[in-house]
């Protein structure tokens, strides 16, 4: 099942010194399966990332273990099921 989850920043600051762990993270996930999708919004004022995985749990677990979450970048998270049509 798909879990979308929308970010919005905070700590702008560790944004940059951060983003390369971040994406390698990311990448580890996209070959795991784990990661359908993700990016920053154009405004750099957040991000949508869509998980692969079996239960919410699991998608609130990898996003706990991001960088970006231990950095602080993360300062809110909706996490919600998404069902692709397209």
């Amino acid at each position: 099942m798909k879990y979308a989850a929308f970010i919005r920043y905070g700590n702008p600051e560790k944004i940059a010194e951060v983003r390369p762990t971040h994406r390698q993270y990311l990448s580890k996930l996209k070959e795991a399966g784990k990661l359908w999708a993700s990016g920053p919004f154009t405004d750099d004022s957040g991000a949508l990332i869509i998980y692969e995985v079996d239960s919410e749990e699991e998608a609130r677990r990898l996003i706990e273990q991001d960088p970006f979450h231990a950095a602080g970048v993360f300062q809110e998270i909706q996490l919600k099921p998404w069902n692709q049509v397209f």
